[in-house]
């Protein structure tokens, strides 16, 4: 034993220390066992809360993890004895199961690939992930991600949910599969390592202790995978990416691009345990994957003594094979970066445009920033300064913004004042004659111009062909009546701002009348009685049943509007009422507000995303609940319920004529 005089901080530092470093053998083991990764967890969490009790009385095993295992597979053996259906077998089994090691070297292996199951939604993975293998709390993993705790334990629960309805086993894949897969298993793993090293939001750029767990999870995959390249490769990535992290950002925070990095304050052991790996991947041998060419091209990077010294045409090469190997929109801005640099920034900006139609790239915040680093190169530089501020537009990041809006400043601006598309949009919307609905509609329609074309781009420059591109890329598989409604929308605009009719090429699409076929009762009745629905989804579908009322139509509702004694409310020119399903949830849900939007969106609006004074509460802060948000979390919820497995929209919860 270690000394049990230890204060009961230090015990409780050693206990979290020791969780980390044990909990996935311990739930990998426990899963053999009990074939349940959700009881295996529940069986390990067990024994962590013996450790807290007993530990700090009878101080710390020599063997801390070894008495962790023990004590879960007493608990183990309990529950079996306890099951019903192995009532004439339960001593049997028990005495074998006390037999077994405390685990098998493959079953941490067997754990990442059920944590990263393909069944499971991407975002499911990651937090499984995170809380198996990891052995991080909901609420660390909440941190991380700048999520809210109680969305991430649903994660959890959903995912444990769903391995146990499909049935997977807790076993390793063979042939093809593994090969499919593994790639899930890294996929996963990279995407955590990314959030970590390029923060989606949040104040910081960089979450150092994602990227920390992420190659945790990486060296490990490595040992107990010793003959796989592309693991070998993805390890090789994250050391050398990782390498880097030092030095890219400056005492403010913002980013430091990759060519003004001091290459001084690059880790040199992460860049040796990366070349390491490289070589492990080499001799693994086959023929090179995704993983093994971005960490080729990391390895280009980390021999650069100088950037001038940077080996661009090898970079641009490499770029192009992993093109063809990983066709996403995503590595051919890379390749583009990589021919701009080694033959000019005029072929760069070719493969650049190129790519501005792909809808996958449309909000995508590098894509104006790469072409604004480029338009910069060429002199263009008005027109590389629009770039840099749509980019800080859309990221999420607020020290990445900072750092786009800078770049931006550094352009002195046009000397003559010139209304711009943002000025007009604003000034078209404040105009007393639009109604709230009609508001919100063309102030969709509006924002997606000025995301896609700049919120500095002059009025007078604005295009036909402009208008044509962004409507190709926004609603191209947009249904007729939702097409329709934005060509109206711009063509509203253009009337009031004096310009020619720029949606005139664009033809009316017909609208196809379709019957919407609506969830029939006892699909209904497993609706209301699913588990760990949030209060807001629950009364929203509620009423929306009960109402018969179009979704926009409730989701414009304000809670000054409604009347709870009679369970109707207000909207436009006439009247939503409900029965008593919704009458019992509103109550709850209110929680004493009596202004703002009914229904709320997750959190509060960042600063380049604050909605229109009517969309915001003004107790809260947060804005309205958006139609898309709400018809995503409702197909999700309703994936299970569905023959289909493709979930049910909003309008099929409309009652049945």
């Amino acid at each position: 034993m270690i000394d049990a005089s230890l204060p009961p901080e230090g015990v409780r530092r050693t206990i979290d220390a020791v969780w980390k470093m044990e909990s996935a053998k311990i739930v990998a083991g426990l899963t053999r066992m009990v074939r349940d990764v959700g009881l295996a967890e529940e069986l390990a969490q067990d024994a962590l809360v013996s450790a807290l009790e007993q530990w700090p009385e009878s101080g710390v095993p020599d063997n801390p993890g070894a008495w962790l295992m023990t004590i879960a597979k007493r608990r183990a053996v309990d529950h079996i004895r306890r099951s019903a259906r192995l009532e004439r077998k339960h001593e049997q089994i028990a005495y074998e199961l006390q037999r077994q090691p405390d685990g098998e070297p493959d079953d941490v292996l067997r754990l990442m690939f059920l944590s990263c199951h393909p069944v499971l939604p991407t975002e499911e993975r990651v937090a499984l992930t995170l809380r198996l293998l990891g052995g991080l709390t909901a609420a660390e993993i909440a941190r991380a991600f700048l999520a809210v705790e109680p969305a991430i334990v649903q994660r959890i629960a959903s995912a444990k949910r769903t391995l146990a309805e499909e049935g997977v086993p807790f076993e390793l894949p063979d042939g093809a599969e593994l090969t499919e897969r593994l790639s899930s298993v890294l996929d996963v793993i990279y995407l955590i390592f990314n959030e970590g090293y390029s923060a989606t939001s949040g104040d910081d750029l960089m979450r150092p202790e994602l990227c920390l767990e992420a190659l945790r999870l990486g060296r490990l995959l490595a040992e107990l995978a010793p003959h796989e390249a592309e693991v070998h490769g993805l390890v090789a990535l994250m050391e050398l990416q990782e390498s880097r992290s030092a030095a890219r950002t400056s005492p403010s925070g913002e980013p430091v691009q990759l060519h003004e990095q001091n290459r001084g304050r690059w880790d040199r052991l992460l860049i040796r345990r990366g070349f390491t790996a490289m070589l492990r991947a080499r001799e693994a041998g086959g023929p090179p994957g995704p993983y093994m060419l971005q960490a080729a091209i990391a390895v280009c990077h980390a021999q650069a003594a100088t950037a001038a010294d940077t080996d661009w045409p090898r970079i641009a090469s490499l770029y192009e094979t992993l093109s063809r190997l990983l066709p996403t929109p995503v590595v051919q801005l890379n390749h583009a970066v990589a021919l701009g640099m080694a033959y000019g920034p005029e072929v760069g900006l070719a493969v650049v445009d190129s790519l501005t139609g792909d809808p996958a790239l449309r909000d995508y915040h590098l894509l104006p920033s790469v072409r604004g680093d480029l338009l910069l190169r060429l002199g263009r530089r008005e027109e590389a300064r629009r770039e840099f501020l749509r980019a800080g537009s859309l990221t999420g990041n607020d020290a990445e913004r900072a750092f786009l809006r800078r770049r931006a400043d550094e352009i002195p601006a046009p000397q003559a004042p010139t209304l711009t598309l943002w000025q007009a949009a604003r000034d078209f919307l404040a105009r007393d004659d639009l109604d709230g609905g009609t508001a919100r509609s063309y102030g969709q329609t509006l924002r997606r111009l000025r995301l896609s074309l700049g919120d500095e781009l002059p009025l007078d420059s604005l295009t036909a062909d402009q208008v044509a591109h962004v409507f190709r890329t926004a609603w191209s598989e947009a249904a007729a009546a939702t097409w329709n409604r934005h060509r109206s929308a711009v063509r509203s605009f253009c009337a009031w701002a004096s310009l020619d009719d720029l949606a005139a090429g664009l033809d009316r699409r017909t609208v196809t009348p379709a019957r919407t076929e609506t969830i029939d009762a006892a699909r209904l009745d497993a609706l209301w009685n699913l588990p760990d629905v949030p209060l807001r989804e629950l009364t929203l579908w509620r009423l929306l049943h009960e109402s018969a009322a179009g979704v926009t139509t409730v989701l414009s509702l304000n809670v000054e509007d409604l009347d709870l004694d009679d369970r109707r409310a207000r909207a436009g020119g006439g009247w939503v009422s409900w029965r008593s399903g919704t009458a019992r949830l509103l109550s709850r849900l209110l929680a004493g507000r009596a202004r703002g939007p009914l229904f709320l969106a997750d959190r509060r609006p960042g600063p380049a995303r604050t909605p229109a004074p009517a969309d915001l509460c003004p107790e809260t802060g947060r804005g309205r609940l958006s139609y898309e948000r709400a018809e995503y979390l409702f197909k999700r919820a309703t994936i299970p319920l569905d023959p289909a497995g493709h979930g049910y929209t909003l309008r099929q919860l409309k009652p049945r004529d």
